[in-house]
């Protein structure tokens, strides 16, 4: 059987999420049409089909909106997961893009005889182009943390990427894995079910928005000493914090007044997972019901990209940091990459388009 083989002229980028979009719509301004393939049934897979029913976009909406098309004025400063959605339905309606869904990118690697990247889908179809878009971003797969004793649990353990609300924890006592925005919002989820949570504080956590030193100050004369409630104070302002380490700082939904009023409560890291609950490395133990991974997300791209000056191989991040890791070499790019949110995401997405506009005018 002969191989179905799609010479495309234009770029092709792999995932249709948020950046994707971003950097197919920056192409269309420019009339250069692009070929979107994603490997889920719908667009922003993640959003749509992986996240909790309460999630909200964690920064204000000025610092989210992709290129050339602003969130209606009407839309809360914090919209939710389906004004989200509907935004980005609205934004491929508005530049017509129409990607290629149910197409998995299996491998992708630079045919330097025909001057092209060649992708391979695990339908069998081949693709070529000679600019490859790596859109697949940072939160391709769950991240699931390697704990001692897990697959002795007898309990339901889940990643944040299959729960949806605390309806079907109710009277159950959950253990909340991972104090970031995440598990944060989980465990005032399940306290508005009448579940029973408990969350595990590795990292430094406070409540901050917008500035940076001035607000560790603030902060502390607002919430107090969070320390005696087990939640250690950061020595780092929230600017600082997202740029040395992409960590978006954690927002208060609510969830400290109930860890105040004791509804939550909050341990230390986990020494080992037990049959019906945890040890902590303080020497207590506690049983749970259910065990919820809120732990993050990785970058899938070291498993198909046959590629490793722009990628590290190690964690699938481009090797230079921003704004240097969108361009690699041969009309290889990156977007949604940046550790810097949907902000970071459509800066590459312009950038990227300007420079394949450059080479399609000889120019570059």
């Amino acid at each position: 059987m002969k191989k179905k083989v799609c010479d495309f002229a234009g770029p092709i980028i792999v995932g249709a999420g948020p950046s994707g979009f971003a950097v197919a719509a920056c192409f269309k301004s420019r009339g250069i049409e692009s070929l979107i393939l994603e490997r889920a049934h719908c667009a922003a897979s993640l959003w749509r089909l992986k996240t909790y029913d309460r999630l909200r976009l964690h920064l204000p909406k000025s610092f989210c909106e992709l290129p050339l098309m602003p969130f209606p004025a009407a839309l809360p400063r914090y919209p939710t997961k389906r004004q989200f959605l509907s935004y980005l339905d609205a934004y491929a309606v508005e530049f017509g893009l129409r990607p290629r869904f149910g197409v998995a990118v299996v491998s992708a690697e630079r045919d330097a005889s025909a001057g092209l990247w060649r992708l391979r889908a695990d339908s069998g179809e081949e693709f070529t182009s000679r600019w490859l878009v790596v859109a697949t971003g940072e939160n391709a797969e769950p991240a699931v943390p390697r704990i001692p004793g897990m697959p002795s649990f007898l309990g339901p353990v889940l990643h944040t990427s299959a729960y949806r609300s605390g309806e079907a924890y109710r009277g159950k006592r959950v253990l909340v894995v991972g104090c970031g925005n995440s598990g944060m919002e989980v465990a005032l989820d399940l306290c508005d079910y009448n579940a029973i949570p408990t969350i595990v504080v590795r990292d430094t956590w406070l409540p901050v928005r917008t500035v940076d030193r001035l607000l560790l100050i603030v902060a502390r004369l607002v919430l107090g000493d969070t320390a005696r409630l087990g939640l250690p104070r950061p020595k780092l302002g929230p600017l600082e914090l997202k740029s040395l380490t992409g960590k978006t700082p954690v927002l208060d939904v609510g969830t400290l007044a109930n860890i105040k009023s004791g509804y939550i409560k909050v341990r230390p890291a986990i020494k080992r997972i037990t049959e019906k609950g945890a040890e902590f490395v303080n020497g207590r133990i506690e049983e749970f019901d259910v065990i919820v991974l809120a732990t993050g997300y990785k970058s899938n791209v070291p498993r198909w990209l046959k590629e490793s000056d722009l990628f590290s191989e190690e964690d699938g991040l481009p090797r230079k940091p921003f704004p240097n890791g969108w361009k690699g070499q041969n009309g290889l790019y990156a977007v949604g990459f940046t550790k810097r949110g949907l902000l970071g995401a459509s800066l590459d997405a312009v950038r990227i388009a300007q420079d394949v506009e450059l080479c399609l005018q000889g120019r570059e």
